[in-house]
């Protein structure tokens, strides 16, 4: 990385795409009024979409995108899409909802910092993905939500001439949710993708349903065939982020939880494998288990409630679990979502396309409550 810092690339130049020169061409920046800030940002109505980049006839690699919106609702944040298109595909790499793929989940937004993912002051979005193309790049912003937004600032920052090895990915981008999870059916993280290629990591939210800890389940990474057990698996779901015995709030370059909501039951957290690469040569399929643990207070409560708990196909002892004050883990249903990271082989994924609007904004916190969280303040 040092080397590259004060090396020229021959052939290779920058361009942005803003506002203030759509089509990132030469010579073309702040044309409006004179070049005294005439166009630093634009409207998109709903039901309207936008081309923001497009390149074609060249390589390069999308290296930096910044934008702020006025309107961080969560409608907003999970009805705006983001699409990605590489060298032509047919359908995008990258389809997801804005504010995930900025690694914010539940329609909220946090101040927090990782390797590829920021937001200084709970305002903004930023990403320093690297991106590479080899012919053609296409990003594209869809308002799919029923709120007109006013404005959007974002600039797009590329190079183009790069000379890209055989060997180098396509960056893909997958967001899927389960309102609610099914039980004993591991979350996909990631459904299962074909080609060679790098999981790079993974933005999951949590909405759990029912009080007492919900992170018991372990990830597991299905690599190259694997069928009925995987050849990566964790040990529990906070420990899959660095963390233990429960989850806070905190941000570090490649695992944090931005978003630690006990009172609402809400929780979004990231893990980025940028020092520890997760490779595949033919398939990958990343799931996590809906696990929580019970002790004799929750054996009391679910009793009373007549709520069976089960350990996989086996229900739990109730009046064991409270005479011998023991505790167990067990099965549950949440509301889980993950937008998932990965470099492949080639420009398109196969996977299903982005869910409709309303079930992404479905069961988010209402206007009411919004309007008391310190995350929406400017």
């Amino acid at each position: 990385m040092s080397d590259l810092l004060f090396r020229k690339m021959n052939g290779v130049t920058t361009r942005w795409a803003s506002p203030e020169n759509f089509d990132a061409a030469r010579g073309a920046g702040a044309k409006t009024h004179e070049g005294r800030k005439g166009s630093a940002n634009f409207p998109l109505a709903a039901g309207e979409g936008r081309t923001l980049l497009n390149i074609e006839g060249s390589s390069g690699t999308l290296r930096r995108m910044w934008f702020t919106l006025e309107d961080r609702s969560a409608e907003v944040l999970r009805g705006l899409r983001i699409d990605i298109f590489w060298d032509g595909g047919a359908s995008p790499a990258v389809s997801v909802p804005f504010g995930d793929f900025f690694a914010q989940s539940l329609g909220r937004t946090g101040v927090f910092e990782c390797a590829l993912f920021s937001n200084p002051e709970g305002r903004s979005f930023n990403a320093v993905v690297p991106m590479p193309f080899r012919s053609a790049c296409r990003v594209e912003l869809t308002n799919e939500s029923t709120v007109d937004i006013a404005s959007i600032f974002y600039d797009i920052n590329v190079t183009l001439g790069d000379s890209h090895d055989a060997d180098v990915l396509y960056f893909h981008a997958h967001w899927h949710r389960a309102n609610p999870t099914t039980l004993r059916d591991d979350f996909e993280l990631l459904p299962r993708v074909t080609g060679a290629g790098r999981f790079l990591g993974v933005n999951v939210g949590v909405i759990a349903h029912s009080d007492g800890w919900w992170g018991e389940g372990e990830v597991k990474m299905y690599l190259d065939g694997d069928a009925e057990f995987p050849t990566l698996c964790g040990t529990g779901t906070e420990d899959y982020i660095g963390t233990a015995w429960g989850q806070g709030q905190y941000a570090q370059l490649y695992q944090g939880c931005p978003i630690a909501d006990a009172e609402n039951r809400q929780y979004s957290f990231y893990r980025l494998h940028i020092p520890d690469p997760i490779f595949f040569d033919t398939d990958i399929r990343v799931t996590m288990q809906q696990l929580g643990v019970c002790g004799p207070t929750g054996a009391r409560e679910n009793k009373a409630a007549g709520t069976p708990l089960y350990r996989g196909s086996q229900p739990l002892n109730f009046d064991d679990m409270i005479a011998n004050q023991g505790c167990s883990v067990y099965e549950r249903q949440d509301d889980w979502c993950a937008c998932a990271y990965f470099y492949l082989d080639r420009p398109v994924n196969g996977l299903p396309p982005l869910a409709p609007v309303g079930s992404r904004i479905a069961d988010l916190l209402s206007d009411e409550e919004a309007t008391k969280r310190t995350d929406l303040q400017p």
